[in-house]
């Protein structure tokens, strides 16, 4: 059997295709291979202080962590012989893109923390910034213009989350050693944070308001596993100037039709409008109220009421980590180098053997 080893950035999918190579009979065969294969998810919950805690691995991570995740095969095509070389620069950046993503984490945690009543502001943020986007004209999307556009109606009331965004990127800009964060790349993953930060809530309610046991429960539970391709999702452009007025709907007067017609403009509908109910405006019941009476949402929110009501609550939490990773994806050509340095070279001839 070949050995493979998981190095390079191939989607998932190349796992479950990879077939194992028969080694020849002849004498002059190599011996058998084994392949050792090994699973490394992210644990990016909204622990205390920001630090990660170590989540036990389960048959539930591999499949909906693993196959989420950043993996790669390298083969050789035609031998028995695989090989696990990689572009050493290239794993150093990905492990500074990584340490830099990790930084924003923990500063949007404890922002977050200090000011909890306005993660419906920041999910609302996100929202409006990146359903901008134009299909036809290929403009607007997740580009971090709201910020030129905070004074238009449909953001009145979203100036504070901004702010909050605005501090923390002094202090994450101020420790970065590969430039400051775009407010594309903040916006989203302040809405990222902050969904996080409901999620822990939801799970710590469930347990009668113990912290210990909410955390242990969305740990064993939780959707920490279905970010991977959020997370490699970093590396938007600011936009220089405000996209043209007119392409977000003030979701408090919309009407549920309206708001329908501007999810399919952007390539999502009534499913994932439901999902999305608590980033249309700070009271999620009343949205839903108005949701569930258009016939094409109303088994859509119905079935993600049900779903908050489990242990798990996997088929909302889920569905909307899928959406939002859609949405902030938008009108984006993800730089894959942003954000990183170049290393201090080491003067060999000066090392003291």
């Amino acid at each position: 059997m070949a050995g493979a080893t998981f190095l390079s950035t191939v989607q998932a999918p190349a796992l479950l295709g990879a077939r194992s190579v028969a080694a020849s009979s002849s004498a002059s065969s190599p011996a058998r291979r084994h392949a050792h294969v090994c699973c490394k998810g992210n644990a990016e919950g909204f622990e205390a202080a920001g630090h990660e805690e170590r989540l036990r691995f389960r048959r539930r991570d591999f499949f909906g962590g693993c196959v989420g995740t950043a993996i790669g095969l390298e083969m050789i095509e035609g031998s028995t012989k695989f090989t696990g070389v990689a572009n050493a620069a290239d794993l150093i950046e990905r492990r500074q893109r990584s340490e830099f993503q990790s930084s924003i984490k923990d500063t949007l945690y404890t922002a977050i923390k200090a000011k909890p009543e306005l993660v419906p502001s920041l999910l609302t943020l996100a929202l409006n910034d990146a359903i901008t986007y134009d299909k036809a004209t290929k403009t607007g999307g997740a580009n971090g213009s709201i910020r030129l556009e905070i004074s238009r109606p449909e953001n009145i009331g979203l100036s504070a989350a901004l702010d909050l965004l605005t501090e923390a990127k002094k202090q994450i800009d101020s420790n970065s050693k590969g430039g400051p964060i775009s407010f594309a790349d903040l916006i989203q993953f302040a809405a990222q944070s902050a969904l996080k930060r409901s999620f822990l809530d939801a799970a710590i309610a469930k347990c009668g308001g113990n912290e210990e046991k909410g955390r242990t429960l969305y740990s064993a539970y939780g959707s920490n596993g279905q970010w991977g391709l959020f997370d490699r999702t970093f590396g938007r452009t600011d936009a220089q100037e405000a996209d043209p007025e007119g392409r977000v709907p003030d979701w408090s007067k919309a009407s549920v039709q309206e708001m329908k017609d501007k999810f399919v403009v952007v390539g999502l509908g009534p499913r994932q409008l439901a999902v999305m109910s608590a980033f249309l405006g700070p009271d999620q019941a009343a949205t839903e109220e108005r949701l569930i009476a258009d016939p094409d949402c109303r088994p859509w929110v119905e079935k993600y009421q049900r779903s908050r009501e489990t242990v798990s609550r996997t088929d909302y939490e889920v569905d909307l980590i899928t959406t939002l990773t859609k949405l902030s994806s938008l009108g984006q050509k993800i730089n894959y180098e942003a954000y990183t340095y170049p290393k201090q070279k080491i003067d060999l001839g000066k090392l003291k053997l």
